[in-house]
């Protein structure tokens, strides 16, 4: 099973988009499950459910920024790369969604605003465009990981 599938697996297990895209690149983190599933967790929903940025996305910028990111606050390198990578990945993204923005994605999907969680059921999945979209954005993240891959010195 590649990244895509896992992911969109994850969320169809429950996980929210975030969890499910963040969990499908353990073995590229180094997390584990749990840890990954609580990292990620915030960022469901478009962010706590406030239909900001995609949680799919969020999860992939994560993973960019521990396997591509810079640590010393000083690179200014470093960041610039990771930049070009965030933007470029932002870029990919919203042209296989015409997106990147949670409500925009859930346009026409009748959502119910507020905390509750809404019941992952049949009919959760079916009005939904999400586990498509976590789907393309993990299959986004494993093209841009290979292509730079002999950017990163071992």
């Amino acid at each position: 099973m590649d990244h895509g599938e896992l992911a969109r697996s994850l969320f169809l297990e429950g996980y929210n988009c975030a969890q499910s895209v963040f969990c499908a690149f353990a073995d590229v983190t180094g997390m584990d499950r749990e840890q990954a599933a609580r990292f990620s967790a915030s960022f469901g929903g478009g962010m706590g459910r406030l239909r900001e940025v995609c949680g799919a996305m969020s999860a992939a910028l994560m993973v960019l920024g521990l396997v591509r990111g810079y640590s010393d606050p000083t690179d200014m390198q470093g960041k610039k790369e990771l930049y070009v990578l965030v933007q470029e990945y932002s870029r990919r993204f919203q042209a296989e969604n015409g997106s990147y923005i949670c409500r925009e994605l859930l346009s026409g999907v009748p959502v119910t605003s507020g905390s509750e969680p809404e019941e992952r059921n049949e009919a959760y999945y079916l009005r939904r465009p999400c586990p498509g979209i976590i789907e393309k954005a993990a299959r986004v993240l494993d093209q841009m990981l290979a292509e730079t891959a002999s950017d990163v010195s071992p």
